[in-house]
């Protein structure tokens, strides 16, 4: 079977957003354009650690320019989106590597999002390889989703995609782990239930 390729270049929409309650929230990547919608599902980290790490390559492309790069410094206002994901929301598959990368001739971010793979080997140096050989494999590697963005786009999305994570359950002062609505056993409380 052919890979599965999701080009977006670009897209009318790219935004990470959630569905469910918080605490048991699912987040989602979505991209769209016309009709057509891509929704792939990841973890709360990688939506933080993939919004943290377009402004720091975002920061380093402003840098190196000088400021003379078509980058804002900051998420431009009228490129907000705060609208939910389009409907129904269809998971295409659960994301297991990201990629970034900026192409300075065509001045766009380049984001990869790759299905995850459960891979098996006997030793860690098999694993090393069959993980390099799977990344490697244009034709047959795993589904991926491609999305190429301007600076704004791309500010505009990390911005959102900070706000989606901190809108979770709020942490608790004493130890910082989230808490639920029905309070929660702080470990600095030696077992206490605490409430929200």
């Amino acid at each position: 079977m052919s890979r599965q390729v999701y080009f977006y270049d670009p897209p009318d929409r790219f935004v990470a957003g959630t569905v469910g309650l918080p605490g048991r929230r699912t987040f989602f990547l979505q991209a769209s354009s016309g009709p057509r919608v891509t929704s792939v599902a990841l973890e709360k980290t990688q939506v933080a650690a993939l919004a943290e790490r377009i402004d720091e390559l975002l920061d380093e492309v402003v840098r190196r320019t000088g400021g003379n790069s078509p980058v804002p410094a900051v998420a431009p206002s009228e490129a907000g989106d705060t609208a939910p994901l389009d409907a129904p929301v269809e998971e295409e598959f659960r994301v297991g590597t990201m990629a970034l990368a900026w192409d300075g001739d065509e001045q766009r971010m380049i984001i990869e999002a790759q299905a995850l793979v459960e891979l098996e080997a006997d030793t860690d140096e098999d694993l090393a390889e069959a993980e390099e050989r799977l990344l490697q494999d244009d034709e047959n590697g795993p589904p991926m989703l491609r999305v190429r963005l301007t600076g704004a786009q791309a500010r505009a999305f990390a911005k959102r995609a900070l706000d989606v994570v901190n809108a979770g359950r709020p942490p608790c002062p004493l130890c910082s782990l989230p808490l639920d609505p029905e309070g929660h056993v702080c470990p600095r409380q030696n077992g206490y239930r605490r409430g929200a």
